[in-house]
């Protein structure tokens, strides 16, 4: 049976609409009954209360705003109505609290490549990843000339990864680069890798293979344009030794526990705190139990729920780099002489989020219940199983590429606006509503809108772990199919 509107916790004094509502409407919540006096859109709060000029606004039971003027009963609460709690730095004492988790370990498998450092792969793709952006031009060349020539028979996907960077750059911008790009080199998605240098940038081929450490010199290999008098004939000559190498790799049976999953959101509506979200929740609660990772990041779309996260850290240390994590992000904010606050975006607005700790309070609820095992900077790679805190902003290609870059194997992406992007591993779009998945079936793989429509969150989810490891097995998401992969760097300071 549909749901027209939910109180999400008895302590809220809003409900939200579940779908579109009109004037008049004649709603019971509890105890409480009353007339809808406006139209109210989908996501959109509903007060169930008469609210005075700085009354509390509870959702999630948590305050999330406070009122700036009289709102009725019956109307609805909005960015035009509500401001936010937060200002300026907090400080946190470490309270643990621990949830029982119910999710047993179902020994299951997936089909993918291990490696022979031990990894695993979801994909068995050839890659080139240019040192600096100059080289760009010949890395798209190259990946062209190796689709055409081989048709993409034996390996997933050929690929080139074009990027601004790796020159010109200062300080941790710099570092950071040379980060993304290391990280990319040595994931396992990749059955072989080109690096693909001009000679004389900032970000030295030579430096940047010692900056690799311990890796595979058959299915690495470097080509530095400048030391060569033909680099597209030599790089394919690289890239033809490197498909045949890769090309016989087979998929076999992999504990789950190797899975690594990345979780993200963006263009966020009402509904993605009430089905999205805690379906990934349950998917990251149920992943873990199974001995795998997944990775929380969006740092500024923590603040106003970062408790929530600080008291399940599993000890007081990493309860403290929860805490750097979170006031270096603020900081980073007070530099740059721009407001903590600034958040949500206009389309956030439109679908019913009118404050951060509103849209951090839903977002947060993507990483279910288990405990904190760890907290990993920009740039970090992956090695606690369990639940990983990622430093990163909340723009969706820098962070989902971040997330790749820790060695995710997918990125699941909630979104109630919709958008068709992809890093350089599959980017699983997941709708919080049926209209954006019937609207956009060429952009998203999954509907969670179904919680709202009948659909109980343990069909839901089952639903949704075996639609993951389906992924896994090599079935392609939709931004795979329309190839749209891209990859985007975090930079903070001067360029040269």
């Amino acid at each position: 049976m549909m749901t027209e509107y939910i109180q999400i916790n008895t302590a809220d004094n809003v409900a939200v609409a579940l779908h579109a509502l009109s004037k008049g409407m004649e709603i019971k919540v509890g105890d409480i009954s009353l007339e809808l006096m406006e139209d109210i859109p989908a996501g959109h709060k509903i007060a169930l209360k008469d609210f005075a000029q700085g009354d509390m606004v509870i959702k999630y039971g948590f305050p999330i705003s406070h009122a700036v003027a009289s709102v009725k009963k019956g109307y609805m609460l909005n960015e035009k109505n509500v401001k936010t709690n937060l200002s300026g730095l907090s400080t946190y004492n470490y309270t643990p609290k621990f949830d029982k988790q119910t999710f047993v370990n179902e020994n299951r498998t997936f089909k993918g490549y291990l490696r022979d450092n031990g990894d695993a792969g979801i994909r068995n793709e050839i890659w080139i990843v240019p040192t600096v952006g100059c080289v760009n031009g010949i890395a798209n060349q190259l990946a062209e000339l190796l689709r055409t020539e081989t048709g993409c028979k034996d390996v997933d996907s050929i690929m080139a990864f074009p990027h601004n960077y790796g020159c010109s750059q200062l300080g941790d911008d710099h570092e950071n680069t040379r980060k993304i790009l290391r990280d990319m080199v040595l994931h396992p998605n990749a059955g072989a890798v080109l690096v693909v240098g001009l000679g004389c940038e900032n970000n030295q081929p030579d430096a940047f293979r010692e900056f690799l450490g311990d890796y595979d010199t058959k299915r690495v290999r470097f080509l530095v344009s400048q030391r060569v008098d033909d680099e597209i004939e030599e790089g394919m000559k690289l890239l033809r030794e490197m498909y045949a190498i890769a090309s016989k790799d087979k998929r076999t049976d992999v504990p789950l526990s190797k899975l690594r999953v990345g979780l993200k959101c963006g263009g966020s509506d009402g509904l993605s705190g009430i089905t999205a979200n805690p379906m990934l929740g349950v998917f990251s609660d149920y992943l873990i139990a199974q001995g795998g990772v997944t990775v929380l990041t969006e740092v500024p779309e923590m603040f106003g729920a970062e408790t929530l996260l600080m008291n399940r850290c599993r000890t007081e240390e990493i309860f403290n780099e929860t805490v750097s994590m979170i006031n270096d992000f603020k900081n980073y904010f007070i530099r740059n002489d721009q407001p903590i606050y600034e958040n949500p975006s206009p389309g956030n607005k439109a679908g019913g989020i009118s404050t951060l700790e509103e849209k951090s309070l839903g977002c947060t609820q993507k990483s279910g219940s288990s405990m904190v095992e760890d907290v990993l900077k920009y740039g970090d790679r992956i090695k606690a199983s369990g639940l990983n805190l990622l430093s990163a902003p909340g723009n969706d290609l820098v962070a989902s590429t971040a997330l790749a870059s820790a060695g995710c194997h997918i990125v699941l992406f909630t979104t109630g606006r919709g958008t068709p992007f992809g890093t350089f591993v599959p980017t699983v779009k997941v709708s919080t509503n049926t209209q954006l998945y019937e609207q956009k079936h060429t952009w998203i793989d999954f509907n969670a809108g179904t919680l709202v429509e009948g659909e109980n969150m343990e069909t839901l989810s089952r639903r949704f772990i075996d639609f993951v490891i389906d992924i896994a097995n090599g079935k392609k998401v939709l931004n795979e199919l329309k190839n749209y992969r891209e990859i985007a760097i975090l930079k903070q300071g001067v360029t040269l």
